[in-house]
């Protein structure tokens, strides 16, 4: 048995004419490489590479100061590679929500 909505082949081709057919070069898909898809990235969120360059920046003068003896400041720059790395992770995810928007409409 057919199923309810099932149109028959004859009505469907009855309907008109398929889309024409035109033969031509395919489209051209190159492969992405590593520094164009970081590039595309940085251009979707620049947000996620400013986040990562401050916890390195930070998280490096923090043991710095640690290896000079200076406890008191590498305690401080510690707890800000905190805060540069919740800020990074705030960024992919507001990328992410914008994207997830973006792809809705």
């Amino acid at each position: 048995r057919a199923a309810p909505f099932a149109v028959p082949a004859t009505a469907a081709m009855a309907a008109g004419p398929p889309p024409p057919f035109e033969p031509g070069a395919p489209p051209a898909f190159r492969e992405e490489g590593f520094a164009d898809k970081f590039v595309r990235k940085t251009r979707e969120n620049p947000l996620v590479p400013l986040g990562c360059l401050c916890t390195l920046g930070v998280l490096t003068y923090g043991l710095i100061s640690f290896k000079r003896g200076n406890t008191r400041h590498s305690q401080l720059m510690m707890r800000a590679r905190v805060l540069a790395q919740g800020f990074t992770l705030a960024a992919m995810l507001g990328g992410m929500v914008v994207t997830a928007l973006k792809a809705r409409s």
